[in-house]
């Protein structure tokens, strides 16, 4: 079946870059670099583009991490070209399992328009969604999933969506500045023609920890007032002719591409209202399952595993009689990355980690304030300026 979701109230309002932590009414709504990783998997996008679908990475190891039960219900959050829902489906196929339930997400409409024929073949064990997974609790609550045995994430961005010159996210093929997941909201060109040269710098600082961030935004601030930044390419030459070319043949614009998607989707802070909502769906002993292509989305999957979800408090954890405070996930792996034969025959898989938890009893934290300051840009103190 094939449905559409409507958030009734943005997670963030539009064209609106939140500094210092998420929104509170984001955070009580209970949806892919930072290192070599990005730049290695930026410049595969012509070995991507030999590929016509999406190719799931990691597939085997998240099936194991993901351990689909007889008749059991799973959420796909991250549906793309449905390379992990149809392994769900095979795999309580060739297990002889009593039908699995699967509800997918996507915030993209060409993806779900594309997965009508997964749909289809699925005899009615796959719902696919048009929405953000940072609305997964309610989106699946209203299909009458609550709980769920398992949850799984592929963060970013796909190759379909990379492949597509019209949707702007790469400097491969020329293209609108768009960046745009989904049909709503301001584009990456909308926020290079609109935001001050401070948040500009610290969007390429923050989301894609560029170091000539300062040089960039200077860049493009300038090259604004003389005509509007409207394609990849016209950002990319103007990336280039602020920086020197790197030693290690990657685009100079590789950084900015990411950091612009990233502000410009409010990816981390749909990844954190994801996890949250994921984790309130699963039942004790489910499991959540999330592969991370980039060092700022797998440091905050690693933390809200861990529990470390609120600032560390300023005693000692090892106070006599002090009880620790339970975990909502009571066992956790990874990372566990991809051997040498799937990083051949895909190279996106290089930098792609996979962790996962098994869902205990005790409640979730209600603190989420230390992952919430990993989302968003930082605070400016009023009448102060940072160095750019």
């Amino acid at each position: 079946m094939l449905a559409h979701h409507n958030a009734l109230v943005p997670a963030r309002p539009a064209g609106k870059f939140v500094r210092g932590g998420l929104a509170k009414e984001a955070l009580i709504r209970p949806r892919g670099v930072g290192e070599e990783a990005v730049l290695e998997r930026n410049s595969e996008l012509s070995s991507e583009a030999d590929h016509p679908l999406h190719v799931p990475v990691l597939l085997t190891e998240v099936m194991e991490a993901l351990g689909a039960k007889d008749g059991g219900t799973y959420i796909d959050a991250t549906f793309g070209a449905g390379g992990y829902s149809a392994a769900i489906l095979r795999a309580q196929e060739a297990a002889r399992l009593q039908a699995t339930r699967l509800l997918a997400l996507d915030r993209d409409r060409q993806a779900v328009r594309d997965g009508a024929e997964l749909v289809a073949q699925s005899a009615g064990r796959l719902t696919l969604v048009e929405g953000r997974f940072g609305e997964i609790a309610e989106i699946a609550r209203e299909h009458g999933l609550d709980p769920v045995d398992g949850v799984v994430f592929d963060i970013g961005v796909s190759s379909m969506q990379i492949d597509r010159a019209e949707r702007g996210f790469s400097f491969r093929h020329d293209g609108p500045l768009d960046m745009r997941m989904g049909p709503d909201g301001p584009t990456a060109a909308d926020l290079v023609a609109s935001e001050s040269l401070d948040t500009i710098a610290d969007i390429l600082r923050v989301f894609g920890e560029e170091r000539h961030a300062g040089r960039i935004s200077r860049a493009i601030v300038a090259a604004r007032e003389v005509t509007p930044i409207l394609t990849t390419r016209a950002l990319q030459r103007i990336v280039a002719s602020a920086v020197p070319p790197s030693r290690d043949g990657i685009d100079p614009a590789t950084r900015t591409f990411q950091a612009l998607r990233i502000a410009v989707n409010d990816e981390l802070g749909e990844l954190l209202r994801g996890l949250v909502g994921a984790a309130s769906l699963l039942a004790p002993g489910g499991r959540l399952v999330v592969v991370t292509f980039h060092s700022l989305e797998d440091r905050i999957v690693k933390r809200f595993l861990q529990g470390k979800t609120a600032p560390e408090p300023a005693v000692s954890r090892h106070l006599p009689g002090e009880a620790a405070p339970s975990r909502a996930f009571t066992r956790i792996a990874g990372p566990i990355g991809a051997g040498p034969a799937e990083i051949a025959r895909n190279p996106r898989a290089r930098s792609a980690k996979l962790r996962f938890g098994e869902r205990g009893s005790a409640p979730l934290a209600t603190d989420i304030s230390a992952l919430a300051d990993l989302t968003s840009l930082p605070q400016r103190g009023p009448g102060r300026r940072r160095r750019a």
